[in-house]
């Protein structure tokens, strides 16, 4: 699926602002200003400076909060991407409720207390940032996170991702049945998103530190809906397919020429909303039903106009009762 710019030169205007060199700058920036988060609840509270706020909007790291300070600007931060900026950039040290920062390990243990399946989701949001794709929350398209190209004001997500831990498959894991596969790509399918499934594996190794990631798995598996036009055989279905479609013009016409014979039909110039008629009952061989009713309407409409109509020879209500009675 081909990317989805949101103006004319966005495209153009991403490729001179490449989105590793604006993380870059924000790690830069945040490391000087040896910049602090607070962990409440499920999210990490920053207060940046000015300059810091573009950065971190342009780079699409946290959510901004409104405040009556002037001098500082506050983010809130999803756990994923403040142990990013923590772990993987080394920019953000964060705090407890005991205002003391926290460790890799330590931020790590808090990060599973708050959310269990913590170092699955990481690996996959790590994954994709690495790559430099922009990660955001997929909670409105029914996903765990979706995928940009770059800044989301600059082009439409790609992909919609969904997280499967280890065995998460199996049992009463998602994707497990037929109706939950149809219904997730049919939405992801409705808001024009590659549905992108990682499949995490920990490989049997101890979650306790960070340092187990390293030996983390992960499988990309897109799911889009099948076409028979896209299987492997290709070329065969497209030289089927011409065949098809030149056999079955051969077909219509051979018909037209012997409804006409058959019928010794003499068509002049005029009416020819009722030749086409014909021309279509002759494509579908409903010869008798609607071939009666056209030649009734046919005589009438050559009473009433004369030379402008159309002169049958040799056509009566017997011979237009011949042929199939039921249409292809």
């Amino acid at each position: 699926m081909e990317p989805r710019w949101k103006g004319k030169g966005f495209k153009a205007k991403a490729l001179a602002e490449p989105m590793s060199k604006i993380v870059s700058q924000l790690q830069s920036s945040l490391i000087q200003s040896d910049a602090h988060g607070l962990l409440t609840g499920c999210t990490v509270l920053i207060a940046v400076k000015p300059e810091q706020t573009d950065l971190l909007d342009r780079a699409c790291f946290g959510k901004r909060i409104v405040t009556a300070e002037k001098d500082n600007e506050w983010f809130q931060l999803g756990l994923e991407e403040a142990f990013y900026l923590c772990f993987s950039l080394k920019c953000l040290k964060v705090v407890g409720d005991d205002k003391c920062p926290k460790n890799d390990v330590e931020l790590w243990q808090c990060m599973i207390s708050r959310k269990p399946n913590f170092p699955d989701f990481y690996k996959a949001y790590s994954h994709l940032r690495i790559k430099n794709w922009v990660v955001k929350s997929g909670l409105n398209y029914g996903v765990d996170f979706v995928a940009y190209r770059h800044h989301p004001s600059l082009v439409h997500s790609e992909y919609a991702v969904l997280v499967l831990s280890e065995g998460e498959d199996e049992g009463n894991g998602r994707l497990r049945l037929w109706s939950d596969l149809h219904c997730t790509t049919r939405v992801s399918g409705s808001v024009v998103k590659t549905l992108l499934v990682l499949r995490i594996t920990n490989n049997g190794n101890d979650v306790a530190s960070p340092s187990c990631l390293e030996k983390y798995t992960v499988v990309e598996q897109t799911i889009r809906r099948w076409h028979p036009e896209q299987c492997r055989e290709d070329n065969m279905i497209g030289e089927n397919r011409t065949k098809c479609r030149q056999q079955e013009a051969l077909g219509k016409a051979s018909l037209k020429t012997k409804f006409t014979q058959k019928h010794d039909v003499k068509l002049k110039p005029g009416l020819v909303g009722i030749e086409r008629a014909l021309t279509t009952a002759a494509d579908h061989q409903a010869f008798s039903p609607i071939l009666f009713v056209g030649v009734r309407i046919l005589r009438f409409w050559s009473d009433l106009a004369g030379e402008h109509g159309v002169v049958f020879v040799g056509v009566d209500s017997a011979r237009a009762g011949e042929g199939s009675d039921q249409p292809s």
